[in-house]
């Protein structure tokens, strides 16, 4: 994750991020928390013997499934599943016009 943190190309880091129960590790809390200040919200894994969180941030977890939707709708078009663009601009366009044909679709 933090390989995937340091590839960003935003302005500023985010201020939190949202995972799934593979996440929830203290040593990873302290590193993300204290190196670069960003607050991780993972639900806890059933092992777990101290309990960090009182549940409040677990409510923005509930909004990740959006997310994990979009990515399978965008999996019902055969030209997003496997890329035959060469250029990434053409491929980028292809995936916004897919964005839209599914805002469509659900409105």
């Amino acid at each position: 994750m933090e390989a995937t943190l340091d590839a960003v190309v935003t302005a500023a880091p985010p201020a939190r991020l949202i995972g799934d129960r593979a996440y929830d590790s203290d040593p990873l809390d302290r590193r993300l928390q204290g190196e670069r200040g960003v607050e991780l919200i993972a639900p806890h894994r059933s092992n777990r013997r101290h309990v960090t969180q009182d549940g409040r941030p677990l409510r923005r977890y509930r909004r990740r499934w959006k997310i994990e939707r979009l990515f399978a709708w965008l999996q019902n078009f055969r030209r997003l599943v496997t890329r035959w663009e060469h250029r990434a601009e053409n491929y980028l366009g292809f995936v916004q016009l897919g964005c839209v044909v599914i805002l469509l679709r659900y409105l």
